[in-house]
């Protein structure tokens, strides 16, 4: 078991075509986790992650804030409690909306080469 606080990692800029998005890798497989990432991303008020697919899942917990969720051609409101799953390949975005920091938990598994 490890435990620590989510402020001992790191906090990265996610490069364009992001907008306003930062990430914390909080757990990989450098913690000992051997199949899943786990990230903590914030968007600035009027930012967002680019629109864009892979051939992964996503499970997404929504700490605070308020946005939206773009998957494929649908776009819906979310706020903090909200929890998002985005299929594989599918075509997906948050959006900050809100006046504050939008913050999300967001797993992801990781890719073996």
């Amino acid at each position: 078991m490890k435990r620590f606080p989510y402020t001992e990692v790191d906090e990265e800029e996610v490069p364009a075509p992001a907008k306003g998005v930062k990430v914390r890798w909080l757990i990989t497989e450098e913690t000992g986790a051997p199949n899943f990432a786990m990230r903590q991303f914030t968007v600035e008020a009027g930012g967002s992650t680019p629109l864009h697919a892979h051939p992964w899942e996503h499970e997404a917990y929504i700490l605070e804030g308020s946005g939206t969720i773009r998957g494929g051609d649908d776009v819906e409101a979310l706020e903090a409690g909200d929890v998002v799953f985005v299929p594989p390949d599918e075509l997906h975005q948050f959006r900050n909306t809100g006046d504050g920091e939008l913050s999300f938990l967001c797993l992801i598994p990781l890719q073996k080469s």
